[in-house]
């Protein structure tokens, strides 16, 4: 395992890995909420699908369970990181935030790198067609931090208060049980731990 400091040197390091292949790389970036990951997924392709897109409908779960793994849309997902993986463009879902379920599709066109981004992004339904699986870690004062911005800058549709009870009763725990898996498989772990408010 590889560690990294910052998101720049590990966007270089990475690119540099995928450097000559014939089909798209697709690297998997995983962390908690506010580590960054989004932020270094922009760093590596304009490419990008993020496991968020494929959450349900947050009013149809209980909210201890509306980010646990076993609600996302697999089928779907794994449909789509194959049809880039093959160079070819996906329709893929669009999460809002603003209204916790989704609205519409975007397409992804494929790319030399292909980034699946998300908190289960190093999950095993979609581990082995990683080329590059990333771990991306920030103390959770910092990743707070960046949420909080988010929300005071009308980015997020919660606000602050509410977003801070999700942040505590719902998004650390949940990462919480996945994290020693998620960061075991990492090739490379990123520390992303700068006063920057850079955000997912």
């Amino acid at each position: 395992m590889v560690r990294i400091e910052g998101l720049d040197a590990a966007a270089e390091h990475i690119r540099r890995l995928g450097a000559g292949c014939a089909l798209p790389r697709i690297v998997g970036v995983t962390g908690p909420v506010g580590a960054g990951k989004s932020t270094l997924a922009r760093l590596l392709s304009g490419a990008v699908v993020s496991t968020d897109d494929y959450l349900p409908d947050y009013e149809l779960v209980a909210e201890h369970e509306r980010d646990e793994s076993a609600h996302l849309d697999w089928p779907l997902l794994t449909e789509h990181l194959g049809e880039l993986g093959q160079g070819r463009t996906a329709a893929v879902p669009v999460w809002s935030f603003q209204t916790h379920r989704r609205e519409g599709q975007r397409v992804v066109h494929p790319a030399e790198v292909v980034v699946l981004e998300g908190i289960h992004a190093l999950h095993e339904r979609v581990r082995e067609v990683l080329h590059v699986r990333v771990f991306v870690e920030a103390p959770a004062a910092v990743r707070w931090a960046r949420w909080e911005h988010l929300e005071r800058t009308g980015q997020r549709g919660w606000g602050v208060e509410k977003a801070r009870a999700f942040f505590d009763g719902v998004a650390e725990p949940t990462f919480g049980r996945r994290e020693a898996a998620y960061r075991a498989a990492a090739d490379i772990v990123v520390i992303n731990d700068g006063s920057s408010i850079r955000a997912d």
